[in-house]
């Protein structure tokens, strides 16, 4: 039973960091599409990356205090990427340089998601397999 309510917390801290994503690819969009000014997203975006790497790095040690080494191994290079963005003071958007940045910004974030998606497959595939093998 403790197995399953770690996938369980598993699965709901991934999907905390998709909707964080999301958000940020949400508030790109409006920028280029010019629904927004570059204030307004930069400061929502800005607001929305720290918790993004807190939620990935209590994930991880999540899998590593439960035991899920496999799962550890596959989230410790999205931890590492995060850890040098924020090391190299490279993790906030610039407003001045948003527009600029704009293709690579929306490259990076759309990465991140289809690697959350793959931790996402295998979660619920570790969550659907303690399940059955209680």
């Amino acid at each position: 039973m403790g197995d399953l309510l770690s996938w369980l917390f598993s699965f709901f801290l991934l999907v905390a960091v998709l909707a964080t994503i999301l958000y940020q690819l949400m508030c790109l969009a409006d920028l280029e599409y010019d629904y927004v000014n570059p204030y307004d997203s930069a400061s929502r975006i800005n607001r929305a990356v720290v918790p993004e790497f807190v939620l990935h790095g209590v994930l991880c040690f999540l899998h590593l205090v439960t035991g899920h080494w496999l799962m550890f191994l596959i989230c410790l290079p999205y931890l590492y990427y995060n850890i040098k963005v924020y090391a190299d003071r490279s993790h906030l958007v610039d407003v001045t340089e948003i527009f600029n940045q704009l293709p690579w910004e929306k490259k990076i974030r759309l990465y991140k998601l289809g690697y959350l998606v793959i931790l996402l497959a295998f979660s619920i595939f570790w969550m659907v397999w303690s399940i059955v093998d209680e």
